[in-house]
């Protein structure tokens, strides 16, 4: 079957943290989601519940896809009454005002409802972002077109560096987070290796990685083709 091998990339890490991965064609966006956050470190995605808001930003299609209810409903309002808010917009004639249309009028859609494989094969690279106080910046990068993939889930295929926690503080939280969870002799080492604990921290680990990828069945398995497989997954 057909797949994609992505690379997925937190933006600003040194070094880099980037996780390779080749996943079923036809995913939706919520999926790709589902995807990022078994990859890394986070718990929003499948089997978790939805722990902080995301997006992915299409801006050349005009269009974001993304979990926030609110952000959709607003939308959905705006279309409704689109001559009406554009009017009372243009009349403030301030810059607020201005941003506020452009954003309104950005399309909102949500991610269990449009997949992937347009957008990610025309423009190669989408930006998403996760958990607006931490700020996370992810890029994924289409690396390859598979056409004989024959696997019903997503495989790991390589990456680098141990991924950051939930709620750890951004970038720098997490470099600071690196260095008492690492230094045995730091006051506070034995209470911030307790907090990764509960937080689902888990160091840099290819075999676990491919064992959460696995759970995230979407596709039929070709299993009289596996003899002939080029990919052969973490066991």
């Amino acid at each position: 079957m057909k797949a994609y091998q992505i690379k997925i990339e937190i933006l600003g890490s040194e070094p880099v943290i980037w996780r390779r991965v080749i996943m079923p064609a036809g995913a939706t966006f919520n999926r790709l989601h589902d995807v990022i956050q078994n990859a890394l470190n986070f718990n929003s995605g499948y089997p978790h519940n939805a722990y902080h808001l995301f997006h992915f930003d299409l801006s050349e299609d005009n269009i974001r896809v993304t979990n926030d209810e609110e952000a959709y409903q607003e939308h959905q309002q705006f279309k409704k009454n689109r001559k009406k808010i554009e009017a009372r917009l243009k009349a403030m004639d301030s810059e607020f005002a201005e941003r506020q249309l452009q954003n309104l009028r950005t399309v909102i859609r949500k991610p269990t409802g449009i997949k992937i494989d347009k957008y990610l094969e025309v423009h190669g690279q989408i930006n998403y972002v996760y958990d607006y106080g931490d700020d996370w910046r992810i890029l994924i990068s289409l690396e390859e077109v598979v056409e004989d993939y024959y696997y019903g889930y997503p495989t790991f295929i390589d990456g680098a560096e141990v991924a950051p926690p939930e709620d750890v503080g951004g970038l720098p939280g997490f470099y600071e987070f690196l260095k008492v969870y690492y230094d045995e002799s730091h006051p506070e080492h034995e209470e911030i290796k307790v907090w990764a604990k509960e937080q689902g921290f888990q160091e840099y680990d290819p075999e676990y990685i491919n064992m959460c990828l696995k759970s995230l069945r979407y596709k039929k398995t070709e299993w009289d083709k596996i003899e002939h497989k080029n990919f052969i997954p973490v066991d």
